[in-house]
């Protein structure tokens, strides 16, 4: 049986949703690394370089690149008959209306902007266009095959708001892998990496927040929480992703811990890698997630987890992390102050490289090819 080509479409990149482009290549190397024939194409840059004309005005061009020039490559591949399509991000889902006689998979990661697009309260709100861009995605969802959910809070969002059309539609959960070998370091490497970054004080602890500064995130909380711990620790508090907002800076201030806050913008794999083994703890008391990737990052790297109870976070941290619901800030607080007795930590940096290992790259793809194969057994 000849093998066919397995289409994957990914972001378009100046939407930099880093952890989306990490996705769909860390597909890409899974499946080739099987023998699978596989392909990324994505929308192309044209129109949406444009940035220097402003933040607006490059959104709309980038419409033009995502909706009408992509369409064009989209009909090019779809000629030479692939054996089926993979959209990485159900944010694209819109382009399985395009794809007639090909199978389509659908990872979905979560409904946040859909369910804020439908007027659900996820700190995701929407503006009249972006109602109507969910509603899109909505019904290219519908035209989906299999939709592949990375956990079960997203299955159930996805069960409630697409209801299937017919027996054609399945909706199944394959949970996120590692997309980076995260482990524990020597503390040598750890400190070599780190060494760049003279604001960080490494014979001292430091609380570790990765993401950006999205409502859902609450790094308002995250200052309010380390501001009521930080002077017992002695600590300083790590924003790794995006840059502090100035109001989150002005909130630092209000609270007088702005002299103990590191940020390190777009940190790579590796610099994150040494944060997690050399970190007090993550804190992350998100709101609202689709999946939750630092819990895991964290996990394995042994850094313990003092997360959010809410959606699917209490799934992914499994009995490896300290769970509160997101407004308990005093209970955040003093499971940070317990991360201070060694006893503790260690006890908690065992529970965290146990649940870790539930997450492997090999067995989220293997997961993903069984479902190829119930499409299109040449897969």
């Amino acid at each position: 049986m000849v093998k066919r080509m397995v289409l994957l479409i990914g972001n378009y990149a100046p939407d930099r949703w880093q952890s989306m482009l990490r996705f769909d290549q860390m597909m890409l190397r899974g499946l080739r690394d099987c023998g699978v024939a596989a392909e990324v194409i994505r929308p192309p840059t044209v129109l949406g370089k444009f940035q220097m004309l402003g933040a607006t005005v490059a959104k709309w061009l980038g419409y033009i690149d995502k909706f009408l020039f992509f369409r064009w490559q989209l009909r090019r591949k779809l000629a030479k008959r692939p054996a089926l399509v993979h959209i990485c991000d159900h944010s694209n889902s819109m382009y399985a209306m395009s794809c007639k006689g090909v199978p389509v998979l659908t990872t979905c990661h979560d409904m946040l902007a859909v369910r804020g697009g439908l007027g659900e309260e996820t700190d995701c709100p929407a503006s009249f266009t972006g109602r109507m861009l969910q509603r899109w995605i909505l019904r290219g969802l519908r035209r989906a095959d299999i939709v592949a959910c990375v956990s079960r809070a997203t299955a159930d969002d996805v069960r409630r708001l697409v209801p299937a059309q017919s027996d054609r539609l399945r909706i199944t959960v394959v949970e996120m892998g590692l997309n980076y070998p995260y482990q524990r370091l020597k503390r040598e490497i750890v400190d070599e990496r780190l060494s760049r970054f003279p604001q960080l004080n490494l014979n001292g602890r430091f609380i570790l927040h990765v993401g950006s500064n999205l409502r859902r995130k609450n790094r308002e909380g995250i200052l309010r929480i380390f501001a009521k711990c930080a002077d017992a620790l002695d600590a300083q508090m790590v924003f790794a992703g995006d840059a502090l907002s100035d109001s989150l800076r002005a909130q630092a201030r209000d609270l007088h811990i702005e002299h103990r806050i590191v940020e390190i913008v777009n940190a790579s794999n590796e610099v994150l890698e040494a944060l997690y083994n050399r970190a007090h703890a993550l804190l992350y008391p998100s709101r609202f997630e689709g999946f939750g990737w630092p819990i895991i990052e964290a996990q394995a790297c042994g850094c313990p987890v003092v997360c959010s109870s809410a959606g699917p976070m209490a799934d992914v941290a499994g009995a490896g992390a300290l769970l509160h619901e997101p407004d308990d800030e005093e209970g955040f607080v003093a499971d940070l102050l317990r991360l201070a007795d060694p006893e503790e930590r260690r006890r908690w940096t065992a529970k965290a490289l146990e649940n870790a290992r539930r997450f492997s790259a090999a067995r989220m793809i293997s997961e993903y090819r069984e479902l190829y194969r119930s499409l299109a057994p040449a897969c």
